[in-house]
């Protein structure tokens, strides 16, 4: 049984003559602390009237046929990480999802799970970010909800999303919809988000500063589609890394796909990092690349097109789509061998994203 001995004691009128600089349990209560602190950090932040309405949900107008409606949760420890935070990496997420199906990122909700005893500047600093992250994707933050938990039982923030996108075009976009031949392209290199995660939680330091990747990726990909690339499937590199995205497409298309170890990007920074702690950077996190599986006839455009993006400028054709026999991923090594890759089996890093 806990000691709450120690514990500050609320007063219990309407109206507290002061408002704490820490999250308490009174801010998820619904009154008066609880809608300051949405008006003072959330609306002050994220802005726009259709907050400032504080209705139950946002209305939205579409002219589209077709949406895209995605949902995701960030647990990432720390908060904090070289190259960005909780908040940026829960708006590019979640606009990375969208763009993964095609879909132009337009409105996002996003709950906040809040522990007792976060600091409130904290919180106006993830949610800063998360505006300005949202405003250079194109996405409006349009509605929310905020839920706080007894000290002990959270990490300080978690954040949940939704996302809905327009699809503006006629392709479907999915690993069955991919072909033998199609080329794979990978945008930029990989491995940088989990290890400067990993070296920010542990204290790591290494010769060169490794900063995360963290990025939103729709740019890149409506600019594939204006040029009217066709584009077959495509998937962003997170949690399990380059290896785990490329053998769940080959799994779900019953394809084969080789792609070659030489051609594949990685800093020496990384490299490094990976050889000292043990970690193969193939499954390693990423939080701003992409794989895109187009026409070969289609490769050099679309490589051109995402060198011109300045989150993607390191694309490069790592590979293709062999046919269906045999099934899975194929590695061509550096020595010209051949070794299959497979699925992760455990956890390289918890709470990564």
């Amino acid at each position: 049984m806990s000691d709450n001995s120690n514990r500050d004691v609320q007063p219990s009128c309407a109206t507290p003559v002061t408002r704490p600089r820490v999250i308490t349990l009174a801010h998820g209560s619904g009154g008066r602390i609880m809608h300051d602190l949405i008006q003072d950090v959330f609306i002050g932040a994220f802005g726009g009237q259709e907050k400032a309405q504080r209705h139950d949900g946002a209305v939205l107008d579409m002219a589209t046929e077709r949406i895209a409606f995605t949902t995701d949760s960030y647990v990432v420890d720390p908060l904090f990480f070289p190259g960005g935070d909780i908040g940026k990496l829960a708006v590019c997420g979640t606009v990375n999802d969208l763009a993964m199906c095609g879909a132009r990122p337009r409105w996002m909700s996003v709950a906040f799970i809040l522990e007792e005893g976060l600091q409130i500047k904290t919180l106006e600093r993830i949610a800063l970010s998360m505006r300005d992250s949202a405003d250079h994707a194109g996405v409006s933050l349009v509605t929310g909800d905020t839920k706080v938990v007894e000290k002990g039982r959270g990490h300080k923030v978690f954040i949940t999303t939704a996302g809905i996108g327009s699809i503006d075009h006629g392709l479907v976009i999915s690993p069955d919809r991919i072909r033998a031949g199609d080329a794979v392209v990978l945008s930029g290199d990989i491995g940088r988000h989990g290890i400067a995660v990993i070296s920010s939680r542990q204290g790591l330091s290494f010769e060169t500063e490794i900063t995360s990747d963290c990025a939103a990726l729709g740019n890149p990909v409506m600019a594939l589609l204006e040029a009217e690339i066709e584009i077959h499937c495509m998937r962003d590199l997170t949690r399990g890394g380059l290896a785990t995205s490329l053998v769940e497409i080959a799994e779900s298309a019953n394809m084969g796909i080789q792609i070659a170890e030489s051609r594949i990007p990685v800093s020496q920074p990384v490299r490094a990092a990976c050889e000292l702690l043990g970690f193969d950077p193939m499954y390693v996190a990423n939080e701003g690349r992409f794989v895109a599986f187009v026409p070969q006839t289609q490769a050099d455009q679309a490589l051109s097109i995402l060198r011109t993006h300045g989150n993607s400028q390191g694309a490069e054709l790592i590979g293709e789509v062999t046919g269906n026999m045999p099934t899975g991923v194929t590695l061509l090594t550096s020595l010209g061998t051949q070794r299959p890759i497979h699925m992760l089996s455990g956890e390289q890093f918890p709470r990564i994203c």
